[in-house]
């Protein structure tokens, strides 16, 4: 009798937004239920780090899957032309002013971040989509030749404040400022 193997990690709702043409990084090869397991794979073998919170993790893709992912960001030069909305990412979520970039080169995926919230942070404001242990919330790609990518200043601003779409956070005044001097130079 062959025992099947309990997902630790599933795919929370709220990822599945990150396809092509979102602005936010994607895999046209992989779908979301196997990065889920590659995610799980990697946290067995121990490859992750502690998130912005506990219930929080960081994991990292194994670098022979870096190039399945497709990096939204350009580098800001004089010549990028950039355009500002009011949107909202979910319609219980106060709107925010996005700006875009409407012209430039994706940059190179360096490395690719998988973020996965615990079934308990989840829980906190309804957002859990399973039950299990661990949710893939997030896709990250860092630009080649970055060493961090940080959270951007408007999902910090509303998980600082507890705002809806938001999970309860804090952060330092170097994490605040390293945020917004990623986003002058780079943006999607």
């Amino acid at each position: 009798m062959k025992i099947k193997a309990l997902r630790l990690v599933e795919v929370n709702e709220f990822v599945r937004r990150q396809v092509k043409g979102s602005g936010k990084t994607y895999s046209e090869s992989l779908s979301f239920r196997e990065i889920a397991e590659h995610a799980q794979e990697q946290m067995e073998k121990n490859i992750f780090k502690a998130g912005y919170r506990k219930g929080v993790r960081v994991v990292k893709v194994n670098k022979s899957l870096v190039d399945k992912f497709v990096c939204p960001f350009v580098k800001i030069t004089s010549e990028t032309k950039l355009v500002s909305r009011l949107i909202k990412r979910q319609c219980n979520e106060e709107p925010y002013i996005q700006t875009r970039a409407l012209n430039g080169m994706l940059l190179q995926a360096g490395k690719v971040e998988l973020i996965l919230y615990s079934n308990k942070v989840l829980k906190e404001n309804n957002e859990n989509s399973t039950n299990a242990e661990w949710e893939l919330i997030s896709i990250n790609s860092v630009p080649e030749g970055v060493s961090h990518l940080p959270i951007g200043p408007v999902t910090m601003m509303r998980n600082q404040l507890n705002l809806n779409g938001g999970t309860k956070g804090r952060y330092s005044s170097d994490d605040w400022a390293k945020s917004i001097r990623f986003y002058q130079k780079y943006i999607v």
